[in-house]
């Protein structure tokens, strides 16, 4: 398998990507059903599984389960900004250096499942009572230089949790 392949086993995500609101319920449903297919696939791991990589020089299952708690937090977060504010100016955070932090490199994964599933119950349920007009609502990515509308970075987050459960599969097979 190609490095790319391993890098982006669903794929690499197409910013330009437009999603539509007749998309949105699937694409909810996606990021709701994340955490229980997460926590089905890593619960019964020992430490030297959390340990396996999906690549040479990748992030170990661990890490992997980590940075989906911290990326998906900040999600949530960037969408409440977008909620109640105008086009705000969220604050890029380091992924690489929150992975290999001790609370992500070595703390038991359970403590991220349970973040996971506590954020995406909060963020579908804030989701789903969302409108077209909620939907259209933006914040700016001053690192990416770029407008972001909260439906298209729904369709980036549900691609996120594809990516990374399929990067934790390919972490197995190693």
């Amino acid at each position: 398998m190609s490095d790319d392949n391993l890098k982006y086993p669903v794929g690499k995500y197409d910013h330009s990507t437009r999603v539509e609101l007749d998309q949105v319920e699937e694409l909810i449903e996606i990021v709701d059903d994340f955490s229980e297919d997460l926590t089905e696939l890593v619960v019964d791991l020992d430490d030297e599984d959390l340990d396996k990589t999906y690549r040479e020089g990748g992030w170990t299952i661990r890490q992997v389960i980590s940075h989906c708690a911290d990326s998906h937090m900040n999600a949530f977060m960037r969408f409440k900004l977008a909620l109640t504010e105008e086009n705000p100016t969220i604050k890029p955070y380091h992924q690489s250096g929150w992975a290999s932090l001790p609370d992500a490199d070595e703390a038991p994964v359970e403590l991220s499942l349970l973040m996971i599933d506590g954020v995406h119950g909060r963020w579908v349920w804030l989701m789903d009572s969302m409108d077209e007009e909620d939907w259209n609502k933006t914040y700016y990515h001053p690192e990416q230089d770029r407008t972001n509308r909260l439906i298209d970075v729904l369709g980036l987050y549900a691609w996120h949790c594809r990516h990374h459960l399929e990067h934790i599969k390919l972490a197995l097979r190693n």
